[in-house]
């Protein structure tokens, strides 16, 4: 639907919890509410200083964003004035966020992807700024993440390396179990987590999707073609 209300679009997420609602992001630095019941929009915020990548929900109200100013903010529809900023990329300040993946089995967790970085950093929403863990083992710019369906501590990565690699992150809730900040080990602070299976792909690996219906699938779309990869 053509609308007066926001520029060029970046990405969009369907509310899973609530149908009739989708979330854009735009170039703009504006997220958009739409009520597809409605036709119409129902909330738009200016999210942030600069142009906004991606958006994933994380509930009925809550959604995420990441953007060109470098931070990861979450927003609830209760509460319009106001976002918490997750995190803000360090290496250098300010460098984009392009890619955002917000667990739906688990939702205090959300990995994000470094513009033209071959690091994928795990948050955890309850601790701010600190990630829980970073995935080094990409080898070129990770393009695109997508969480397990069906389990709450497994991803699947894809980047430039041709790779697209699946880490099971089940560790990463020990340390906040008792309600204490996170501290990443030496061996993960050192890139130290390897991926449980790994798939190399004819070129650089674009987007990836794990299917709902079928958690067994993974495609892969890379050149000219689509690759369904069983797991």
């Amino acid at each position: 639907r053509n609308s007066e209300f926001c520029g060029p679009l970046t990405s969009f997420d369907w509310n899973e919890a609530e149908p009739r609602r989708i979330g854009t992001s735009s170039i703009d630095t504006t997220c958009t509410v739409w009520d597809i019941d409605r036709e119409a929009v129902d909330t738009q915020l200016i999210a942030h200083d600069k142009e906004v990548y991606d958006l994933a929900w994380g509930g009925v109200g809550v959604f995420a964003s990441v953007s060109a100013d470098g931070s990861v903010r979450v927003f609830d529809l209760r509460d319009k004035e106001h976002s918490t900023i997750i995190y803000e990329s360090a290496d250098p300040p300010g460098t984009p966020l392009v890619r955002l993946g917000w667990n739906k089995q688990d939702p205090r967790y959300m990995a994000t992807i470094i513009m033209d970085s071959a690091k994928v950093v795990v948050l955890d929403i309850r601790f701010p700024t600190l990630p829980v863990v970073e995935l080094h083992r990409h080898q070129a710019s990770v393009n695109a993440i997508a969480w397990a369906p069906h389990s709450s501590c497994h991803i699947c990565t894809a980047g430039d390396d041709s790779q697209a690699l699946i880490w099971d992150l089940s560790s990463m809730g020990s340390d906040q179990a008792s309600g204490h900040q996170p501290v990443a080990s030496a061996a993960t602070a050192e890139g130290g987590l390897d991926p449980i299976l790994a798939y190399t792909a004819g070129a650089e690996i674009e987007q990836l999707q794990w299917s709902s219906s079928q958690p067994d699938w993974v495609a892969i779309a890379f050149s000219t073609k689509l690759q369904i990869l069983r797991v």
